[in-house]
């Protein structure tokens, strides 16, 4: 499976509809603290602007909202996984990434047979509190050391600075947040990041 190395994540309809027509291919809509019909409007609003243009759209947690609404993605981290019906959504044909933290984590992600595992925070973050110090870009390497062939995407601090080191280190794909929603200029800074992503043309 093929996953553009530019993963933008927002958490609203309102970012996609913004950034994805800049040539976003792939994109996260992480809510937090909506009732489930406000979250079921926003997936919706996401799909129809993410299919007008080409873009894989991956819902965050909210699995069951996902098959409910025809989704073909969603993103777990830890706790979701605990509680989580595999077998339902394997049934739904939904594809799955799996956050991971440390080497428990990453164990029982491999044991869930992900379509791809995200490790975190590379560097400090300022998205939420984490319990976790951050990872180093030398573990970055260990992770796909054990993941192989699977695809590998960090997260946490990234910036399109520090995009060379993360690639070099063996990431597949950057997981990108606040450097983008917290820019001065969401659109430049999108753009940015597309253009480091992008192999030359020619």
């Amino acid at each position: 499976m093929t996953l553009d190395p530019f993963y933008l994540i927002v958490d609203s309809a309102a970012w996609i509809r913004r950034l994805v027509p800049l040539g976003v291919k792939l994109v996260q809509l992480r809510i937090k603290d909506r009732t489930p019909p406000e979250i079921r409007m926003e997936i919706n609003a996401s799909k129809a602007v993410c299919a007008a243009h080409g873009c894989q759209l991956i819902v965050n947690d909210y699995w069951q909202l996902a098959i409910e609404e025809d989704c073909d993605f969603i993103h777990l981290g830890q706790e979701d996984l605990a509680s989580a019906d595999l077998c339902a959504i394997r049934r739904a044909g939904l594809r799955f990434g799996l956050s991971t933290h440390d080497e428990a984590e990453l164990a029982t992600a491999l044991a869930a047979e992900p379509d791809y595992i995200a490790l975190g925070p590379i560097y400090p973050t300022i998205l939420k509190a984490m319990p976790w110090a951050p990872q180093g870009l030398e573990r970055i390497g260990q992770w796909k050391a054990r993941v192989g062939d699977m695809p590998l995407v960090a997260i946490g601090g990234l910036t399109v600075e520090r995009l060379g080191a993360v690639f070099g280190h063996g990431a597949d794909i950057a997981a990108v947040v606040t450097d983008i929603t917290r820019n001065t200029d969401p659109e430049s800074r999108t753009r940015e990041w597309l253009k480091a992503t992008r192999p030359p043309s020619g």
